[in-house]
């Protein structure tokens, strides 16, 4: 039986902008959704340097005009849809997409158990 974190209410983020989150109770946003075109969820971690936090400040996932995740360590740049890196130099290297659950009551959630394993 999987363990389901819930994460807050899908329509608190408001179309366009990023909130990250710490499931797991590590001291740190370990992951991210980004509201565009629908709820995209990522493990907070660039690609091209393991274990770097892709925020520039707290909540700051996207670029300016909010079309793009940027690695705040180095400005490689991502698709929001599909986590692929269009700029920088990890160019064709993806994200790590974490898979939502929703809640019968309007909430987004993600296992436990998904967390521990997708590495």
């Amino acid at each position: 039986m999987e363990t389901v974190l819930r994460l807050c209410m899908a329509d608190e983020l408001p179309e366009g902008t990023s909130r990250g989150f710490d499931p797991m109770g590590t001291g740190r946003d370990t992951m991210f959704l980004v509201k565009r075109d629908g709820l995209h969820a990522w493990k907070n971690e660039c690609p091209h340097w393991a274990n770097t936090s892709m925020a520039w400040r707290k909540d700051a996932f996207l670029n300016a005009d909010g079309t793009r995740i940027v690695c705040a360590a180095h400005g490689a740049q991502f698709d929001i849809a599909t986590g692929v890196c269009t700029l920088g130099p990890c160019i064709g290297q993806t994200l790590k997409r974490v898979s939502l659950i929703d809640l019968d009551d309007g909430a987004v959630a993600v296992a436990r158990e998904e967390l521990e394993t997708n590495t």
